[in-house]
């Protein structure tokens, strides 16, 4: 038995306030839930969670700090979940936090709002109000051209570095980012600072990403919200001014009820365009040419048949899975799998955990760009929160990988990746490689 196990349940008391302390190992396996250093070392991850979702599918986490919550590691409860939002919703806490940081949060009045903060009638409001820019029809009409010549630029982008760089830095992190920024009508002068925010946002927690060791990351990514929010109001008044036919001038013209959104949503809208549209992408882009490098017979395939492109695009988002959970409470009572829950009682989704589940995926942790059921991943959710931005982020990753894999000649690993150490939102943060890339017509 695990030290951590108490009979067919396990609870678990530790300090972990702001930044975790050095020594999380009394927990055992379930502080990859709550300690993001864990995500650093994603083979160990996986081991845990795989581990745990024998063991108890269902744990209760308690945390000195932290609400209690039971984690979703199994695929079945977590669509189940996710399925029934009348009964289990997002509300404002929809990311796990310190309780201490939200509670300062609110007494200083900062509390963010978007589409992923929502629920109900209000969320269906406020998703319609971009709903039919994101379609497949309208992505293809308004950026479906661009897209692959955005693609292009950045692959040859890869030969000013003489057959050597590191992947996300100078490449991976830069095309999602121009073509989301490109459609919310932030010019590309203003990228490197909007780039800059995006990563204190999502990985504050790691002090490589946030460049801020030692302080609070809760405190860094409310920073970082607050500084996007003042950019992006200059640009709501000039789209309501001058509108156009792009996703800014669609937030900045959106109503409510015949209403303009207030000031709050309108920040929260862009905000969540801009952070979810760009490193959720970039990571599944970087940790698919990982996992291609790691299985040079899964890249021969890729290249000897780009047919199977689309289909090797979902698992590489199967793969990585970038947000690695989102919250949820119960609002009544219910019975999920063996474990009754009472109404309040809180859920971590964790989408990295299921999209490696045993009974859905046969040999989870082996990498298949021909698997049947690829698309079958939860990497963008489920049922009404399901990813605004899912289509768009597939026709990103399907573009660069048809512009690069046909001029690909020789890549390998020139030094060993590493990940992001955070809970939310992560993926490759370093990625040396070496390779020899032909130059496109």
């Amino acid at each position: 038995m695990h030290p951590w196990t108490e009979g067919p349940r396990w609870s678990m008391r530790e300090s972990v306030l702001g930044q975790a302390p050095t020594d999380l190992s009394r927990l055992g396996d379930a502080r990859i839930f709550v300690d993001g250093r864990a995500y650093a070392d994603l083979d160990a991850w996986h081991a845990a969670a795989a581990r745990l979702r024998q063991a108890d599918p269902l744990p209760l986490i308690e945390v000195e700090g932290f609400v209690p919550f039971r984690a979703v590691t199994r695929y079945a409860p977590l669509a189940e979940v996710e399925r029934d939002h009348a009964r289990f919703w997002n509300t404002r806490d929809s990311v796990l936090l310190p309780r201490a940081e939200v509670e300062r949060n609110r007494a200083l009045g900062i509390d963010i709002k978007t589409l992923v903060h929502m629920d109900g009638a209000e969320h269906r409001a406020y998703r319609l109000v971009t709903n039919d820019w994101f379609k497949p029809s309208n992505l293809r009409r308004e950026v479906g051209a661009r897209i692959p010549v955005l693609a292009k630029r950045f692959v040859d982008r890869m030969l000013d570095f003489d057959g050597a760089c590191d992947f996300v830095r100078d490449v991976a992190l830069y095309y999602p980012l121009h073509v989301i920024l490109s459609i919310l009508g932030v010019p590309e002068t203003d990228e490197p600072r909007m780039l800059e925010l995006t990563q204190k946002i999502f990985g504050g927690e790691d002090p490589d990403v946030s460049g801020r060791p030692g302080e609070d990351p809760a405190h860094v990514m409310m920073q970082a919200l607050q500084e996007m929010a003042m950019y992006f109001h200059a640009i709501t008044m000039d789209r309501r001014a001058h509108p156009r036919s792009d996703v800014a001038s669609t937030i900045a013209n959106g109503t409510i009820d015949g209403q303009p959104l207030g000031d709050l949503e309108t920040a929260g809208y862009y905000s969540i365009v801009a952070t979810a549209g760009h490193d959720t992408t970039s990571s599944s882009i970087a940790g698919g040419l990982e996992a291609l490098i790691r299985n040079p017979d899964q890249l021969r395939a890729l290249q000897d048949d780009p047919g199977k492109i689309p289909n090797a695009v979902n698992e590489m988002i199967r793969w990585v899975t970038p947000v690695r959970h989102f919250m949820r409470q119960a609002q009544t009572d219910y019975r999920l799998g063996d474990v009754d829950l009472r109404a309040g009682e809180w859920l971590m989704m964790s989408y990295l955990s299921a999209n490696r589940d045993e009974a859905v995926f046969a040999d989870p942790m082996r990498f298949d760009i021909a698997r049947t059921n690829a698309d079958a991943h939860l990497a963008f959710g489920i049922g009404v929160h399901f990813c605004l931005g899912s289509h768009l982020a597939r026709m990103e990753l399907e573009a660069f990988f048809r512009e690069l894999l046909p001029r690909l000649e020789h890549v390998e690993l020139a030094g060993e990746p590493e990940s992001m150490a955070t809970t939310f939102v992560g993926g490759p943060k370093k990625m040396p490689i070496r390779y020899r890339l032909r130059s496109g017509p």
